[in-house]
């Protein structure tokens, strides 16, 4: 074991009693050069140059001075817990000496050289501060050499100091020979070439990395490969997430020969999992070195570094293996231990070996971050992590890294050489500037944020990619630009050429025209002689002419459409050609083949083998019938001469399956598809177009074999017609040639004429077409120009704007509005203008990465529309990393779920069972999940959130756990958080996209606005949301229509567009309704604005609205519990505008509207909130508003919450002495931050009179301010006047403000209501009842279902161990059949309320109408935030004020209770009992004075108590009984009911009082009527019958109940009023967003060392307490106390010398920071009492300066005590147990007269001496005491008695009392008062600990009076420095 002390506990010694302890020193240095000298000689000798002999003493002496000089100058503390520095490391600097060969090291300037890189390793490389490393490697190391070796020094310091020993190794081939041998390396250019070829080996063999290999990277790998080279060799990596710990292991591992191990994380791994993985490990070992890289994220279980640590220490875990595993691998080793020389063949010999054989092939990586306290509590407790392992600290990537990287990834880029270097700068400021944005987060916003190495990596990759896709994008927009304006030029120039034609060919067809009609008239002439002649002939010429015209028609049809089909029949042919017999085996051998080779097959088997429409086209049934035979590839040649007996339904059914095709998996594109079907197969492709030939074969061919057989049936009839005609013509031949020869020649003019005219026609209608094409497009036409020309500048300022792109897509996300604009603009913008890196000028981020369409769609889906929110949308859906989304308000996951919704996402948290097998199945399906009320990430997504996929045969793959899948690049992962501020780790903000969903004070607007347009004009916002919807519909479509004109012109330039009427048609629609569109758009556009305007005279309504919602919101800065979510509060809000009064003028709705939501947004955040905090909601509400109207001064706000946060002292003396001193410091600085109190301190000091009068006044906050200041500043500003001057009084002077600004209702919270509690809940929302101490809601929910009906559906079940089942059985009953189920106490079982929550999220989204949710619970720091943020909180909580609580009592009863009972004084007695139950609660808020232990009094106190009334008076009617049995009802009730709570005697005392006073006859008294008090109101007995009436009385009582009514003295609330004030103060700084004044930069070590020197200076000796008791023969009984007392104290004594040098030892780094230490540095930094010194005290609540005091004067007393004897005055406080001296004086003199001690007391007399120097000697018997203080009361010397307090005197000191033993028969005092005397303020405890005795102080008063007033003594106050005078007291010392 190691020395106590530090981190170590000391042992017992008793138990150390038990064992011979030795001491081992550590060894001397004579001892240390021995060992190391002898270790290195006997290396180098007879081996290396003598040269390199004779250095070895000095290399030695050289080792410790620098190890020692380390160890005294660089201690380990706090922050640098690792600086341990021992013989390991001298051990570790040898090993690597050791490591030199004689071919590599030959002279003494290599050795020293090689001294010099491992004292640096070994040293250096742990240390973690610039200061530190210059130190040892720039001061220590240098002098030493220069000391030591002087002609060494020069080869010896050269930079870079690398050795390794793998540049002649070749890593590729494990099993040849190693030439590894260790030597310089030179310089980082020549290893880089080296590693590069290892890092590409590695990429072929391995998993690639894509590491850039800059200097420092190196530099750690070969650090980690030289620990990984050595036996043992382990190492501690440290360094956040992305520095490149685990690459560079990997990269090592490789290096040095060793295979990499880790763990695989799945679901619920735990022990057993990691003790098998272990166990595999070490297995593995037998064969061969292996590295265990072991992260943060692997401590699935804080004992998983148990197993670690004795891995490190022993090289062992106990028990791993059981025994019959462990002989297994026993007899694996023994021939080999046996060859190795050991002799015994024991198991345990033979086990040794086999440890000890891994433990030297093991090397443990530890991979950590340094990121908070877990490392340095990980090693604390497991001290194995530092002592066992070589620690490399990664720190943040240098600018020459950074530079590096940014290089290496930018080099292939196309940037312009002029800015590369800047871009390259720019990258590197943006990273590094981040730094400083997360501290500025941290500190105003109290977020946290980091970023790195893999944020840096992620920026320069979304730089890449974005530049990449913007530019193919603006090159492929001004492609098809430029492509659309050269033919709309071309078709111009066309148009012209097509005009001068037409004009031309007019002409032509006039002169036609023309000699056409001269021939028709001359044939018409000679036709008319002719026809009569041939008319017989004619007819049948025509018949037959008919017909055989008939016939060619129906010949060529079908000749041609046979002519059209037979290259479909080619096309099918050739394609069979492309198949080779060999592929279409490796098709037939596939079990499960792609879909798409499955379909092409499918295709195929239509026409080739199916027979009928019903046959099986299955893929067993096509293997089966078509792919099982070995002619495949014959029959289908052969299909030619079967190719005309295709069916219709296997044309039909090939038709399909092809249209599917294309529709579904290639967009439309038949050559879409075959370029999908040649990725999957060749021979697939040679079918498909086989298939589809054959398709375009049949379709073209089936119509042929009708119009053949109907060209055979008429020319059988031509030929008899022919036959008849050739007899015919035979006669007629001769009249019919003329004839014909003028028909001939008319046809053919006639043919001519109609030729032209066609072309005419149809040119003038091409030449219309087009002339109205070029003049529509004639604006797109110069549009288009200019968006051309403006491109071609984009691509340019692309460089910077994709900079600032991918910084907002790497870096933003977790910050909020108003930084990312500060960085975006302000900063990262600016920066990219300065270095000149072309970029828009207007830079739009929207513009940039997204378009209007896109957002519009995101509207329609319910994202709102301000800036903030629209840059989450792009960072959702574009950013690299995967969504986390911090949404409290639960938008984003409203949104995605909507704009999901198509997809059918998996919705789940990680709670859910079996998620990762749906997690598993989205991936490789392509689908989304979203994962809801994430707290924690599960490591089993790790994988997934870091994308470490492989690709294997083209395809991805990831490895989860144990299963590789499939990665389908449509998967997507959403994550979301309902946690307001995470505190997320670097290594999660890493790996995904953290993304700052907080609802904006507009975003909410906006919301807000929607919600009251919706209620108020249905209409108009219906007709909003149609508009966008409509508006986003057109926008798409627009664009769709303009990418459409610019495609087809673009894409259609080989045939002229005059000639093209196709595209002409389809381009004057397309610009038609692109036309229509662009007005549509425009008239939404006004419409929009017609709605936004008609809409902003609800805009106040929406500004209140978000205001509220953000003063309920910040209330979970004070509480977890107090947890809202958006959608509970529009709840609210649409509550207000429901009943909310109704008025058909606008302005007068508005405003009924705003104070209803007022109204009930204050009384629902009441409804769920402690009293403590109701006035400081109603402040933060009226202050909040206040600002939002622009009237409140932030800067004042910030000084009345803060006050004077300065350290340094005010130096300025103040004007008065009843200005206090934290007053008078404020002062100072509100007259700086408040223009009307520029003057105040000259005024202060000039009319000290008048300010006096104020600051004496009882309620200052109602009186004017002096000086004219009232009439001068505003009702905030007074509140300024009474914190530096009263600030006892704040707490009324805001309710004060309260009411002035909104109303009394906003300081007078709702009462307790549960059928208003029923009205509000609904059936998917819980009620979470939040219990203050002594609450049970559990009768009035019962009631409440007992009224309501729901008695027999009641279900209540309260939670605890073992309860979870029944629990959810009547969860999973009552919501199918709507019972009301009460989970009571659910703290008590809160691990099972994460069960809970998923069930409230799944299970109760459409539960029974009846069912009701009522919970309820302690306040507890990890409840779950789903329930609270869904649920209706509910307090249960006595109100605050008598007015309320009694308000609340009588709420809670009716009249017919009030009537249950006839007696006359019954509803009197009632008020009564009520009057004293208020009052025993309120009375609990003037803490200690009021009572001295808190009782939970509640309810049921008051209705048991309401019952004895009824049943006692009752009784008394019965029995005619006049008398009241005042005696027994207040036995019953002070006694019994209310007493049984109490457990003080003097608070009993109290409460019998309180009943004395106000039950009594005297409540009937006529004559002189009661009166509870008469302090500034009359509280009465209210002679009223209804309970209304005693509402409206209770109504009538002050808001304010000062301390008179409780019987207490105004002082009382003083103290109360100035802690309430304070806690305000610190709650509303909780709600508050900046960081405020930082104060003085303080060292808080230097600190801490100066107080603890200072305090060890004031400790004196221990007392001899041996010749303490010798002095005395036989100790009285004091002498005994005196003995009891100085044993204790020396304990003390020791206790805080011991700690205070451990703590200084700790400081200096001697030993570790244990957590008593750092508990010990904590309050001496604070100036608090130290707790390991209050165990050994007195009871205190001093703080640490005011007990240094005490301290001291103790020692005083007692060292006069032992010297001199017992002192003539005791001074009591001294005492550590005071009660044993009083009892030690009623001894002596019960010895001395002879009393039965028993039956012996005391008293006290008040002296009239208040200096104990006044007392010359001690009474004979008892004593003097003094320092004794008197609460409650004073005490006049003259008097003699106990007087009332002068105002503002909390505590006065009594005068000297004498305590007098006495017979306690003999004892008669009359007119004293029985005064409790306490060891501190805090008086007793529940324990009764804190009662010292009890005093007799005379009165003149009753002794109730005293007894309310809570008069008591006390031997110790709280005279005590605050925090802040502590400090300024300790930074003056130290200045």
């Amino acid at each position: 074991m190691t020395p106590p002390g530090g981190g170590n506990n000391p042992m017992d010694p008793r138990f150390l009693s038990l064992f011979c302890t030795f001491n081992i020193t550590f060894p001397s240095q004579e001892s240390v050069a021995t060992i190391y000298s002898s270790i290195l000689l006997k290396h180098l000798e007879n081996r290396f140059p003598n040269e390199l002999i004779e250095l070895v003493p000095k290399v030695t002496a050289a080792t410790q001075e620098l190890h020692d000089q380390i160890s005294l100058r660089l201690p380990r503390t706090p922050v640098k817990f690792h600086y341990i520095f021992n013989l390991r490391d001298l051990s570790r600097v040898y090993e690597g000496l050791l490591s030199c060969t004689p071919d590599k090291f030959t002279n003494a300037s290599g050795l020293i050289r090689l001294w010099r890189n491992e004292c640096t390793r070994v040293y250096v490389d742990k240390l973690i501060s610039k200061e530190d490393i210059e130190m040892v490697g720039q001061e220590l190391i240098p002098n030493l050499i220069r000391t030591n070796f002087p002609t060494t020094e020069e080869f010896a310091m050269k930079d870079p100091i690398i050795f390794g020993d793998f540049m002649l190794s070749d890593p590729s081939e494990p099993d040849g020979e190693d030439p590894r041998l260790y030597e310089d390396l030179g310089d980082f250019e020549k290893v880089k070439v080296k590693l590069e070829k290892i890092l590409d080996e590695y990429n072929f063999q391995k998993t690639a990395m894509n590491l850039v290999l800059f200097d420092d990277a190196m530099d750690h790998m070969i650090r980690i490969h030289r620990i990984i080279r050595f036996p043992r060799g382990n190492c501690l990596l440290v360094g956040v997430g992305g520095s490149g710990k685990q690459s560079l292991t990997k990269l090592a591992s490789f290096t040095a020969a060793c295979d990499m191990f880790t763990i695989s994380l799945k679901k619920n791994y735990k022990d057993d999992d990691f003790r098998a993985d272990i166990c595999e490990l070490y297995k593995m070992l037998l064969n061969k070195d292996i590295s265990f890289m072991f992260t943060d994220s692997h401590v699935a279980d804080e004992g998983f570094l148990e197993y670690i640590n004795n891995m490190l220490t022993i090289g062992m875990v106990p028990a791993l293996f059981p025994e019959e595993e462990k002989e297994q691998l026993i007899n694996k080793i023994r021939e080999e231990a046996i060859n190795s020389g050991i002799t015994s063949e024991t198991k345990d010999v033979m086990w040794n070996y086999f440890v000890n054989k891994v433990r030297d092939r093991l090397h443990i990586v530890l991979c950590m971050s340094p990121a908070g306290d877990t490392l340095r509590i990980r090693c604390r407790n497991f001290p194995g992590l530092v002592s066992n392992t070589s620690i490399d600290w990664f720190f943040s990537w240098p600018e020459e890294a950074l530079k590096a990287v940014a290089t290496n990834f930018l080099k292939e880029e196309d940037l312009p050489n002029e800015h590369r270097e800047n871009i390259t700068n720019h990258v590197i400021h943006v990273h590094l500037t981040v730094q400083d944005y997360s501290t500025e987060y941290e500190q105003v916003y109290k977020r946290r944020n980091y970023s790195t190495p893999k944020h840096y990596l992620d920026f320069i990759a979304n730089y890449r990619s974005l530049l990449k896709e913007n530019r193919e994008k603006i090159q492929m927009m001004i492609k098809r630009l430029e492509g659309g304006l050269t033919t709309l030029i071309k078709a111009s120039e066309d148009t012209k050429v097509l005009s001068a034609e037409l004009e031309k060919k007019n002409k032509e067809i006039n002169e036609k025209k023309s000699s056409v009609e001269i021939l028709i008239a001359d044939i018409t002439e000679k036709t008319a002689i002719a026809e009569e002649q041939n008319k017989k002939a004619i007819a049948s010429k025509i018949e037959l002419s008919e017909k055989s015209q008939i016939i060619s028609v129906e010949q060529a049809d079908a000749e041609k459409i046979l002519e059209l089909a037979m290259p479909a029949v080619k096309e099918a042919e050739e394609a069979l050609n492309m198949i080779d017999s060999s592929e279409i085996a490796y098709i037939k051998k596939l079990a499960n083949p792609p879909t798409i080779i499955k379909d092409v097959c499918k295709l195929v088997f239509y026409f080739l083998t199916m027979s009928s429409p019903s046959q099986s086209d299955d893929w067993s049934d096509i293997v089966k019938n078509m792919l099982a035979g070995t002619n495949f590839l014959k029959e289908l040649k052969e299909f030619r001469n079967r190719k005309d007996n295709i069916k219709e339904f296997q044309a039909k059914k090939g038709r399909n399956l092809v249209k599917g095709l294309i529709s579904t998996i290639a967009g439309g594109s038949e050559e879409q598809l075959t370029t999908i079907i040649l990725k999957a197969s060749k021979a697939a492709l040679g079918l498909f177009r086989w298939g589809n030939s054959i398709i375009k074969y049949y379709e073209l061919a089936k119509d042929v074999k009708p119009k053949q057989e109907k060209v055979a049936r008429l020319t059988a009839e031509l030929a008899k017609l022919q036959a008849d005609l050739a007899e015919t013509e035979e006669n007629i031949k001769q009249l019919s040639q003329t004839l014909s020869e003028l028909n001939e020649t008319r046809q053919i003019r006639e043919a001519e004429l109609n030729d032209l005219t066609e072309q005419s026609q149809k040119m003038a209608k091409r030449l219309n077409a087009a002339e109205r094409l070029i003049t529509g497009l004639g604006s797109e036409q110069i549009r288009w120009k200019s968006e051309s020309e403006s491109m071609k500048e984009d691509i340019i300022k692309l460089l910077g704007d994709c900079l600032v792109g991918a910084s907002f897509l790497s870096y933003v996300g977790p910050f909020n509005q108003e930084l990312r604009r500060k960085m975006l603009y302000d900063d990262w913008l600016k920066d990219v203008q300065e270095k000149e890196i072309p970029c828009s000028e207007n830079f739009d981020l929207t513009k940039l990465l997204t378009t209007d369409v896109e957002v519009a769609k995101w509207a329609a889906d319910s994202l709102p529309q301000d800036d903030l929110s629209i840059q989450n949308g792009i960072l959702t859906t574009r950013a690299s990393r995967f969504p986390l989304c911090v949404d409290p308000q639960m938008q984003a996951i409203g949104w995605i779920k909507k704009k999901e919704k198509r997809f059918d996402p998996f919705i789940m948290t990680f709670a859910t069972d079996n998620f990762m097998k749906k997690v598993q199945l989205a991936l490789t399906n392509g689908k989304t999940v979203i994962f809801e009320a994430v707290d924690e990430l599960d490591p089993l997504v790790d994988p997934i959130l870091e994308k470490q996929i492989v690709v294997q045969a083209g395809q991805k793959l990831l490895k989860i756990g144990e299963d590789t899948l499939e990665w389908d690049d449509n998967f997507k992962l959403y994550l979301a958080s309902k946690i307001a501020n995470p505190k997320y780790t670097p290594e999660i903000m890493g790996k995904t996209m953290v993304i700052n969903y907080n609802v904006t004070m507009n975003g909410l607007k906006e919301q807000l606005l929607n919600e009251v347009v919706g209620f108020e004009k249905p209409l108009l916002e219906s007709q909003r949301k149609e508009l966008i919807m409509q508006m986003s519909e057109n926008r798409a479509t627009l664009k769709e229509l303009e990418d459409l004109l610019l495609r087809e012109l673009s894409s259609n330039q080989d045939i002229p567009l005059v000639d093209n009427e196709p595209l002409i048609e389809t381009l004057e629609g397309a610009k038609q309704k692109a036309s229509e569109i662009a007005i549509a758009l425009e008239e939404a556009k006004k419409t929009a604005e017609g709605i936004k305007v008609s809409s902003e005279i609800y805009q106040p309504v929406a500004k209140l609205g978000a205001i509220l919602y953000f003063s309920m919101f910040g209330l979970s800065a004070i509480s977890t519990m107090y947890e809202y979510s958006l959608m509970t509060y529009l709840e609210v809000f649409k509550k207000a505008l429901s009943t909310a009064k109704k008025d058909n003028i606008p302005n007068k709705r508005i405003a009924y509207i705003k104070e209803k939501l007022n109204s009930l947004t204050y009384r629902y955040t009441c409804l769920g909130i402690f009293e403590v905090h109701k006035l400081m909601f109603s402040f933060q509400m009226s202050t909040m508003l206040m600002d939002g109207d622009g009237e409140l001064n932030k800067a004042e706000l910030d000084f009345f919450l803060r006050g004077n946060t300065a350290l340094e002292p005010v130096s300025e003396r103040k004007p008065y002495n009843w200005v206090s001193e934290m007053g008078w410091k404020d002062i100072q600085k509100l007259v700086k931050v408040s223009a009307p109190f520029k003057t105040f301190k000259e005024d202060l000091a000039a009319n000290g009179t008048e300010w006096k009068e104020w600051y004496d006044e009882v309620y200052p906050e109602l009186v004017p301010l002096p000086c004219g200041y009232e009439e001068h500043v505003n009702k905030f500003q007074k509140l300024l006047v009474v914190r530096v001057l009263r600030t006892d009084r704040v707490i009324n002077a805001i309710k004060q403000f309260i009411i002035e600004q909104n109303g009394e209702q906003y300081v007078t919270p709702p009462t307790l209501n549960y059928k208003e509690i029923f009205d509000q809940s609904s059936e998917k929302a819980p009620i979470v009842f939040i219990l203050s101490p002594g609450a049970d809601p559990f009768a009035d929910v019962y009631k409440l279902a007992e009224s309501k009906g729901f008695l027999a559906k009641f279900k209540a079940c309260s939670l605890g161990q073992g309860m979870e089942k029944e629990a959810m059985a009547k969860l999973e009953s009552g919501v199918v059949k709507g019972h009301w189920v009460m989970l009571q106490n659910c703290h008590l079982l809160y691990s099972w309320l994460r069960e809970l929550e998923n069930f409230i999220e799944e299970k109760m989204q459409k539960p029974n109408p009846d069912f009701r949710l009522w919970l309820s619970t302690e306040p507890i720091s990890d409840f779950p935030l789903g329930i609270l943020q869904k649920a209706l909180k509910v307090v249960t909580e006595p109100p605050e004020g008598l007015r309320l609580n009694m308000l609340g009592t009588f709420d809670k009863l009716s009249d017919e209770k009030l009537e249950e009972c006839q007696h006359y004084s019954f509803k009197p007695l009632v008020f009564v009992l009520a009057f004293f139950h208020a009052i025993l609660q309120d009375r609990r808020k003037f803490g200690k004075i009021g009572w001295n232990v808190t009782y939970a009094f509640n309810e049921s106190d008051f209705t048991i108590s309401f019952e004895l009334l009824s049943l006692y008076l009752n009784k008394m009617m019965e029995n005619n009984d006049e008398v009241l049995p005042w005696g027994s009802l207040r036995y019953l009730i002070g006694e019994a009911m209310y007493g049984g709570r109490v457990t003080d005697d003097n608070d009993r005392i109290v409460l019998t009082t309180y009943l004395n006073e106000y039950m009594g006859e005297f409540i009937f008294d006529t004559n002189q009527p009661f009166f509870f008090s008469r302090a500034k109101f009359d509280y009465l007995v209210p002679k009223v019958e209804a309970l209304d009436d005693f509402k409206k009385y209770i109504l009538s009582l002050p808001y304010y109940d000062t301390p008179e009514v409780f019987g207490l003295h105004p002082n009382a609330e003083i103290s109360y009023f100035t802690i309430s004030a304070k806690e305000l103060w610190a709650n509303l700084l909780k709600m508050q967003t900046t960081a405020g004044d930082s104060g003085s930069g303080v060292n808080r070590e230097k600190v801490i060392e100066e107080v603890a020197n200072s305090i060890e200076q004031k400790l004196p000796p221990i007392f001899d307490l041996l010749n303490i008791r010798k002095q005395y023969d036989i100790p009285s009984p004091t002498q005994v106390v005196l003995l009891q007392e100085l044993e204790r104290y020396n304990k003390l004594i020791n206790k805080m010398g011991s700690s205070l040098k451990n703590l200084k030892k700790a400081l200096k780094g001697d030993i570790g920071m244990s957590a008593d230490l750092d508990a010990l540095s904590f309050a001496l930094f604070n100036g608090f009492l130290p707790g390991m010194w209050k165990e050994l005290s007195p009871q205190t609540l001093k703080g640490l300066g005011s007990w240094m005091v005490h301290f001291e004067r103790r020692n005083g007393q007692y060292k006069e005590w032992s010297e001199q004897g017992e002192p003539n005055v005791m001074w009591l406080s001294g005492l550590h147990i005071p009660e044993s001296f009083i009892t030690a004086l009623v001894q002596i003199t019960c010895r001395e007269k002879g009393w039965a001690l028993d039956k012996s007391t005391l008293y006290t007399k008040v002296t009239k001496y208040r200096r104990t120097s006044s007392i010359k000697e001690r009474p004979p018997f008892g004593c003097f005491i003094a320092g004794l203080y008197l609460e409650g009361a004073n005490w006049s010397i003259e008097k003699d008695c106990l007087i009332r307090q002068d105002p503002k005197e909390l505590v006065v000191e009594m005068p000297i009392l004498q305590i007098i033993p006495v017979e306690a028969n003999k004892l008669k005092l009359r007119g004293t008062l029985t005064t409790p005397v306490y060891v501190t303020q805090n008086r007793r405890n529940a324990m009764s600990e804190g009662l010292v005795f009890e005093a007799n102080l005379k009165t003149e008063e009753h002794s109730s009076h005293w007894i309310l007033q809570g008069v008591c003594l006390a031997l110790n106050i709280d005279q005590e420095f605050s925090q802040q005078q502590l400090m300024q007291q300790l930074i003056h010392q130290l200045s």
